[in-house]
């Protein structure tokens, strides 16, 4: 029995192909993965702009000038950020916007009683929609009225400034 010692490279032809293969087949291998990885960056639909918005802070702070005189909202944009939550979908009982059938009824009681259910709450709505008084006032929850009734085919009038703040 021979003593051969067994190798499976031998020509040198052999050892030159393998060491080629060891070293450039995973360089290839990471390289081809580098240019597939950065060639979907153009075509991403998180652009900068998205990637900015997606990272701001969820909570900001509003600083306001309280010597300054306050900017009454119209019934429209306090819709949007008060009523909207539950008046948009009809949920919770909630009469849904623009739905003629749902308010018909309730515009009958008329602008005072409307408007009263508002401020005291009503069902599943708090007292003022959930709305600090320091945010809105009475008279731009009038007018949230006024445009949630309107927008139902209700022909209520714009309630002046003068019957409203009570402070």
């Amino acid at each position: 029995m021979s003593e051969e010692h067994g190798s499976l490279i031998k020509t040198p032809k052999q050892l030159i192909v393998t060491v080629f293969a060891v070293f450039f087949i995973p360089l290839i291998i990471i390289l081809l993965l580098i240019i597939y990885d950065t060639s979907h960056t153009g075509s991403s639909a998180l652009n900068l702009a998205t990637s900015n918005a997606l990272i701001q802070p969820i909570a900001k702070l509003d600083f306001k000038d309280s010597s300054a005189p306050k900017v009454l909202k119209t019934g429209e944009e306090v819709y949007k950020s008060v009523c909207s939550a539950c008046h948009a979908a009809g949920v919770a009982g909630a009469p849904a916007f623009a739905n003629n059938g749902a308010w018909s009824a309730r515009v009958g009681k008329g602008y005072e009683a409307l408007l009263s259910s508002v401020l005291k709450g009503k069902g599943a709505m708090p007292a003022r929609g959930g709305a600090a008084p320091d945010d809105v006032n009475d008279l731009e929850l009038g007018r949230s009225v006024v445009y949630l009734v309107n927008a139902s085919g209700g022909k209520l009038a714009e309630p002046k400034e003068a019957t409203a703040e009570k402070k």
